[in-house]
């Protein structure tokens, strides 16, 4: 039983309060001092509020889903490089999990469709589903595979977002935000697990799918109001940055063939966010590791422009997108909003969408 919550032992040879009682009780203040004092966690959405409109909003029927998630990846099991896509095993992986994702992208549409247009409906909308999973307990079960629990992070993290979007006006009821906590908090034990047991696996150093899972349990930390699940999230991003060369670049996602900038661009993505949720919580993770960030901003950037560096180091070309959009800068905002960037706040004006489902959709500015 936990020290704080266990009940005082009566010694019958005491006249009074035992000596052995006096640490648990001064354990018991101090909490409650602490608890009284400390600040809910806070998301980078917090301190941008929306004005409230009575605009329509057509909510979807959604698949509920269960706890359970059957799938697989989708590269060339014969590939080191885990960037040759087989056409057989992607086909699979849709059909499996492109349903799942479907549930998660329309939660995120509403959230986006309240935070740009104030629509009440919206946020009823997104909030009436992600109550809906939390009641299923969905994504909470069994995972198949590791891609089953890239899938599981991916959508409980955009509907963990998504509730942070919306929350402020929402009408649900204490035991209700108390049921979503509570699932998110669950789901992001189960993220924690699966990454802290690859992570020690892998020398301690973990890859892009570690800072996406930390920005499902930043934003679970935030909604649940969990220092514990927040701090993890805060460390998965020393445990990128800590890893950028002098050159900017990631060897982990350097190692990616073909798409090593687009892992690049991808493991830069949670990255910033994660930034983020530190600013709102006062702590300056652009600082970490000497400003370490900045340099894969720029390594990132210049490859989209330029990927001479990538097909270098890799020997290989680089897969390039023909119009720069949210799946390569969606991150971009908020970072030069903090640190303007004429180059990139071009690419910005030019991109078609800034939306990053597993981002939660829009991101923050």
């Amino acid at each position: 039983m936990n020290e704080i919550t266990r009940p005082f032992t009566v010694i019958p040879t005491c006249k009074s309060i035992c000596f052995a009682t006096l640490p648990i009780i001064f354990t018991l203040i101090t909490t409650s001092l602490f608890a009284a004092t400390k600040k809910p966690l806070r998301s980078p959405w917090d301190d941008k509020p929306v004005t409230q409109t009575d605009a329509s909003y057509a909510c979807p029927t959604l698949t509920r889903l269960a706890p359970d998630l059957t799938t697989d990846g989708f590269y060339r099991l014969d590939d080191p490089t885990h960037s040759i896509v087989d056409p057989v095993r992607q086909e699979d992986y849709r059909k499996s999990a492109d349903p799942v994702k479907a549930v998660g992208m329309a939660i995120v549409k509403a959230a986006d469709a309240y935070r740009t247009t104030g629509s009440r409906q919206a946020a009823q909308c997104a909030m009436a589903h992600i109550l809906t999973m939390a009641q299923d307990k969905s994504l909470n079960g069994k995972m198949s595979s590791s891609q089953a629990y890239y899938v599981q992070g991916w959508v409980v993290g955009a509907a963990a977002i998504a509730y942070l979007k919306v929350r402020d006006a929402s009408d649900a009821i204490p035991d209700q935000t108390a049921l979503i906590a509570n699932w998110l908090h669950e789901v992001g034990q189960q993220t924690e697990a699966f990454y802290d047991a690859h992570t020690k696996n892998s020398g301690g150093k973990g890859n892009n799918h570690l800072y996406w899972a930390g920005v499902e349990l930043a934003a679970i930390g935030v909604a649940a109001n969990n220092q514990r699940d927040f701090d993890w999230a805060m460390a998965t991003y020393d445990n990128g940055v800590d890893q950028i060369r002098p050159d900017g670049t990631l060897p982990l996602e350097m190692a990616r063939g073909s798409k090593a900038l687009h892992y690049h661009l991808y493991a830069l993505a949670p990255l910033i966010l994660l930034a983020e949720f530190g600013e709102a919580n006062r702590l300056d993770l652009y600082a970490h590791a000497n400003g370490a960030i900045h340099r894969l901003v720029n390594v990132s950037i210049d490859g989209l422009m330029n990927p001479v560096l990538f097909e270098k180091a890799t020997g290989i070309k680089q897969e390039v997108p023909r119009v720069v959009s949210g799946e390569q800068i969606g991150w971009a905002p908020p970072y030069v909003h903090r640190f303007p960037n004429p180059e990139l706040s071009r690419l910005i004006e030019g991109a078609p969408s800034l939306s990053v489902y597993y981002l939660g959709g829009l991101p923050p500015n």
